[in-house]
């Protein structure tokens, strides 16, 4: 599966591929429907889901290869990425050790369609739970 037709598939659900993303080893950085930023990553044993305000996100300029300005122009492409500095709101963590008896980097060996209904497995642990409040 390529990221095109993972892009196709997630705007079908209403969510959006962020660039940042790739397939191996598995690393999706999806804006949901709030603006809110999902992260997974399939590493070692552990499949992990972080949920990230909208704000998390920042825009990085890539320097020329170079760096004479010259040839090229003093800055290069802006690249679109989570901040150092971001704080998750939330982190549910699938332990592949402990679920199937993986005892290596078996997460980080998945290929893209085989981690996909894993991340589709943590997206509902992300919906904001509503309370009722009562009122006098």
């Amino acid at each position: 599966m390529k990221l095109s037709a993972l892009s196709d598939l997630l705007a079908a659900r209403g969510l959006r591929l962020l660039p940042g993303s790739h397939p191996v080893p598995v690393e999706l950085l999806v804006q949901l429907p709030d603006a809110t930023i999902a992260r997974f990553t399939a590493r070692g044993t552990t499949l992990r889901l972080r949920h990230y305000s909208p704000d998390a996100l920042t825009s990085i300029t890539i320097a020329p290869e170079c760096g004479c300005g010259d040839h090229h122009p003093q800055t290069g492409p802006d690249r679109v990425t989570l901040s150092a500095f971001a704080q998750p709101l939330s982190e549910h963590v699938l332990d592949g050790e402990l679920v199937f008896g993986w005892t290596g980097y078996e997460a980080g060996a998945l290929r893209l369609p085989d981690a996909l209904p894993h991340f589709f497995t943590l997206l509902p642990l992300l919906e904001p739970t509503r309370t009722l409040v009562s009122v006098a």
